[in-house]
């Protein structure tokens, strides 16, 4: 009798983990090597003054590239325009991260609510390093799955993977944002952020299709299903996810560190108290997202200072405004450039305690090639996305 691979308990032991609420998916963790998918990635170096990552390479087999293959994370796998695979040893990846292999509980739980049956066409959007390609295409045949990633080393690296253990679903290199390699599907889940949510999905989908993506630079999870109407209804999920936005470019657009030179400490064109307390936007997270909708696009960065303990927070836009609050004994906010986006985000607070501080799970979805739509529960409150 031949022994069983190493790494055939350890993707059991995943599953066992990562299947509890959805069962059905438990055979195609358990026999889907995620570690060959991923034989290098990064790692973050702690404290890193300039976002530094370490790459990690280590033998197939061993214990230590086993358990975090099948450990429930993220991997890493490009940093900037920079895939590990291409990395020297002993190099540093800089920057963020532009493509990874996502916690495999959280691809589980968004294709579990995909709710894929026997014959469905699926489109998986955001190849990565070809592990929810490879799940879909191990419960419901390859022929049924389509994988697409903007990145044609991602694409060609994943489906060498996936056919060295005899999957072959197809996967293309395209700009998902597009035209679509096919003109339906009954199935759409993005491992990516959009916004826009591309009017070519709600075309290719079909009636009684469902879509599952997130909305960029929030954690807004969105469950879809398409109409007769040609408009896909559905709901914020109460889980949150984050996943990079879809991109045209081998890296994202740098930050707005120019901008922040500015915000950081200059005397501001218009500066008063603040409307209320300081927002801790990382806590806050409900607030931070509904301004992401309200005003898209404004890049925020927080600190404490070590002196006196003051809590900063800094908005920051690409046409130049910026705002900076600071708590304490005299909290006061500092605003600049064209637009006031501290008075955005206190407009956004208000309207919000106004309707009773909803539940963004409360939010429902209308999404049609003509336009979408995020809308408050009283229907009062509407967000393009």
């Amino acid at each position: 009798m031949t022994e069983a691979p190493p790494w055939t308990g350890a993707a059991k032991a995943l599953a066992d983990k990562v299947t509890a609420d959805a069962p059905a998916w438990h055979e195609a963790v358990s026999n889907t090597p995620r570690h060959r998918l991923v034989p290098r990635w990064w790692q973050r170096i702690p404290d890193s003054p300039t976002q530094e990552w370490a790459l990690v390479d280590l033998p197939e087999d061993s214990p230590e590239r086993l358990h975090a293959a099948y450990s429930d994370e993220t991997l890493v796998t490009r940093v900037g325009p920079t895939h590990a695979d291409h990395a020297t040893p002993g190099e540093h990846g800089k920057g963020d991260p532009t493509s990874s292999s996502t916690l495999p509980g959280l691809i589980v739980s968004m294709a579990h609510r995909l709710d894929v049956k026997p014959g469905h066409k699926v489109l998986d959007v955001g190849t990565g390093s070809g592990y929810s390609a490879g799940l879909f295409a191990r419960r419901f045949g390859d022929d049924n799955v389509t994988s697409v990633d903007v990145d044609p080393y991602l694409v060609e690296a994943a489906r060498t993977r996936l056919a060295e253990f005899g999957r072959t679903p197809r996967v293309e290199a395209i700009d998902a944002t597009g035209d679509l390699p096919d003109s339906e599907y009954d199935r759409i889940m993005a491992t990516v952020s959009v916004r826009p949510v591309p009017a070519s999905w709600l075309r290719a989908l079909r009636p009684g299709g469902r879509l599952v993506t997130t909305i960029a630079h929030t954690a807004l999870l969105i469950t879809a299903d398409m109409g007769t109407d040609g408009i896909a209804s559905g709901t914020v999920q109460p889980d949150p996810a984050t996943f990079m936005e879809t991109r045209q470019e081998a890296d994202y657009p740098a930050k707005l560190n120019d901008v922040f030179v500015t915000a950081r400490v200059r005397e501001g064109d218009d500066v008063r108290p603040p409307d209320g307390p300081v927002p801790d936007l990382w806590q806050e997270w409900p607030l931070r997202w509904l301004f992401e909708l309200d005003t898209p696009g404004v890049e925020t960065r927080a600190a404490t200072y070590p002196d006196d303990g003051r809590r900063v927070v800094w908005l920051l836009a690409a046409d130049g405004s910026w705002a900076r609050a600071e708590d304490g004994a005299s909290p006061v906010v500092h605003q600049g450039g064209p637009r006031r986006l501290w008075d955005d985000l206190e407009r956004v607070r208000r309207k919000w305690e106004e309707k009773n501080r909803f539940s963004l799970h409360t939010m429902r979805a209308e999404l049609s090639p003509e336009g979408s739509y995020l809308l408050s529960p009283d229907d009062t409150w509407r967000f393009p996305i």
